[in-house]
């Protein structure tokens, strides 16, 4: 009886997790193939906004902005980490980064995890403080 109610357990743990790795490949962002249009509105410490269009077939926002001369920085164990943005350069002993953000929403994958489609629009804000 032990034993059943075992091997019941673990295949409704391994349909768990088989529903979860389908679930999770079918509603994961997917990048558009071919050439795309993004806009990038880029927020200055001084509040002022320039908006950039850009067309790019990279994969990625990471390439797409430093394809474009937009944004550099470092490569690092997690990909692009952005420290200048339309010539303003983040002053880290000010605490300065930059925020990456769609639509409104701040992303929790960095530039280079971040795929695009046609017509995604990104903010890249000059913000200080952790």
């Amino acid at each position: 009886m032990k034993n059943k109610k075992t091997l019941i357990a673990a295949v409704i743990l391994l349909a768990l997790i088989a529903g979860a790795l389908l679930a999770w490949a079918l509603l994961r962002p997917e990048t558009a193939d071919g050439v795309k249009t993004i806009t990038v509105a880029v927020v200055h410490s001084d509040a002022s906004e320039k908006v950039f269009e850009i067309k790019t077939d990279a994969a990625d926002l990471g390439k797409a902005l430093t394809d474009e001369g937009l944004a550099s920085g470092e490569k690092g164990e997690y990909g692009l980490y952005i420290t200048t943005v339309d010539n303003e350069t983040a002053d880290e002993s000010s605490r300065q980064w930059w925020c990456i953000t769609k639509d409104g929403e701040q992303l929790m994958t960095g530039a280079d995890s971040t795929p695009l489609t046609d017509g995604d629009k990104y903010e890249l804000t000059l913000k200080t403080g952790w």
